[in-house]
């Protein structure tokens, strides 16, 4: 036996050895406990877990005595010899400890495993409770039961929806986060997620409303003296441990008066915000319902982008570098670096005269090697830096760059415009009957395309979206059975299944 001096360790049989044994011993007590048996022999631990009562289920009820979780008393109810005396027979009961660790775990174990729950049904009757607690707020000379019963089942409404809105949101983010798991199931649980949720904040929006109205009506009643009714009430059970009966019971009525503001207060901050930067629980949950599911939907969106085979930037970089490697001469490689990375040379509008003449014949494809150098200051050279003694520099004139830079603004944005114009259809048409293409119509039929492709879902046959600068709409159906579709440009010709498309001008005017 262990003596009471002895530190317990209810906790130690976690991280022991045999730690399900000790874990499935301790819930036999427990469960035993519940059926209001408080001892327990060997041989029913034994027939509780289905198992043969030997000499590993006496050392694990020996060294849960020893950690303090149990208690034994020698078993002399079935004693009738001398032999029997001395033999070691005992009866186990959890002590207060291995009680409260119990309780302690099983706490644990319900709050990690909880997936939580937007309680609609609680908001009523949370706004149920109020409007009965506003009517005894009323009256001259409310009863005290009813106000403490009413503040009891108010507390426990409120506290378990507050808890599952936690588990929830909670439980949420981990879905969210995990999404990877099951897509399937998680694309079909996401729309009754939705629905779940939108409701909720419905019903938040509407039950808040009424809830922060009758605090507010309550305050003005006077909700502290129902406060100090259920305090008393509180207080008339408190155990006087001094000779001083009357000072004990006004400490015990002070502390359950200081317990019930704490929780009204609570409970104000959760429906009732105080300015802009305190705003209400309630609405911050709303702002975090709102949150997640635009989390939802975005995280469907990566999913379904997954699944519909969308290449990624390393994928882009690997297919360049093959058609690098399959260009036909070197002349096609340099038009295929400045059509992916556009590195064109470059024609600063501050060179000296001197370097503009000298550069002006040099062919664009010359190797650097081979062109004419620049020539710097050995100043600058030395120093990073280089001012000229005399008279600065006049202020150059840019107004010629700036007009033939407006000048190519103007004459590009012509050309787009001539290309949508040029791509725009008269309701819908094949692909393989679209007319011959200019370099520029055909590079915004590409983009075009590559929208309408990359918002059509996978299984989809249909697809109709708008670009990213809002100018056009697009409308793109598969047509089945329609084979290949050829579509000559002025670079060559495009091949594809067979689709019909409509596209429709949005800067047009009408």
């Amino acid at each position: 036996m262990t003596s009471p001096s002895q530190e317990h360790q209810p906790f130690a049989h976690l991280s022991a050895p045999n730690a399900a044994l000790y874990r499935a011993i301790l819930r036999a007590f427990a469960r035993a406990k519940e059926r209001f048996i408080v001892h327990l022999r060997p041989e029913d631990v034994a027939a509780e877990l289905r198992r043969d009562n030997d000499d590993s289920l006496a050392q694990a009820l020996d060294r849960l005595r020893e950690w303090g979780n149990l208690r034994a008393d020698a078993d002399t109810g079935r004693v009738t010899s001398v032999e029997d005396f001395h033999r070691k027979r005992y009866l186990f009961q959890l002590t207060p400890a291995g009680q409260a660790a119990e309780q302690a775990i099983a706490f644990y174990e319900e709050a990690i495993g909880r997936r939580g729950a937007l309680q609609s049904v609680a908001l009523g009757d949370i706004a149920e409770q109020l409007e009965s607690l506003a009517v005894l707020a009323r009256e001259s000379d409310p009863d005290p039961a009813r106000v403490h019963l009413l503040l009891l089942s108010l507390t426990e409404r409120f506290s378990s929806l507050a808890d599952n809105a936690q588990a929830f949101m909670a439980s949420l983010r981990r879905a969210i986060d995990f999404s990877d798991g099951d897509v399937e199931a998680f694309i079909a649980y996401k729309e009754r997620l939705i629905d779940y949720i939108n409701r909720f904040i419905a019903d938040l929006a509407n039950s808040g409303a009424q809830i922060a109205t009758l605090l507010g009506e309550l305050q003005v009643c006077g909700h502290e003296d129902l406060l100090r009714l259920a305090a008393r009430r509180e207080a008339a059970d408190a155990v006087p441990d001094e000779e001083d009966a009357a000072e004990a019971y006004a400490r015990a009525e002070k502390s359950a008066f200081e317990s019930w503001l704490n929780r009204w207060r609570g409970l104000q901050d959760w429906f009732v915000s105080t300015g802009v930067e305190r705003p209400s629980q309630a609405r911050l949950l709303r702002q975090a319902a709102i949150t997640a599911i635009k989390q939802l939907v975005d995280t469907v969106g990566l999913l379904n982008e997954r699944r519909s085979g969308r290449s990624d930037r390393s994928a882009d970089f690997r297919a360049l570098a093959r058609w690098f490697a399959e260009a036909p001469d070197e002349e096609a490689t340099h038009r295929l670096w400045r059509a992916a990375f556009g590195l064109t040379p470059a024609r600063h509008l501050t060179v000296t005269p001197a370097t503009l003449a000298e550069w002006q014949e040099v062919p664009a494809g010359i190797p650097w090697r081979e062109a004419p150098p620049i020539r710097i200051s050995p100043q600058l050279r030395r120093t990073g830096s280089y001012e000229r003694r005399g008279k600065p520099n006049r202020v150059a004139d840019r107004s010629r760059a700036r007009a033939l830079l407006l000048e190519q603004a103007e004459r590009e944005a012509a050309e787009t415009a001539a290309a949508r114009a040029a791509l725009r259809t008269d309701g819908s048409v094949l692909l393989s009957e679209l007319d011959v293409l200019d370099t520029r119509a055909f590079r915004l039929f590409l983009g075009l395309l590559g929208d309408a492709l990359a918002a059509r879902r996978p299984g989809e046959t249909e697809v109709k979206t708008v670009t990213a600068d809002g100018s056009m709409e697009v409308r793109l159906v598969l047509v089945p059975g329609g084979g290949e579709a050829e579509i000559h440009t002025h670079d060559g010709v495009l091949t594809g299944p067979e689709h019909t498309i409509e596209i429709t001008d949005l800067m047009a005017a009408p």
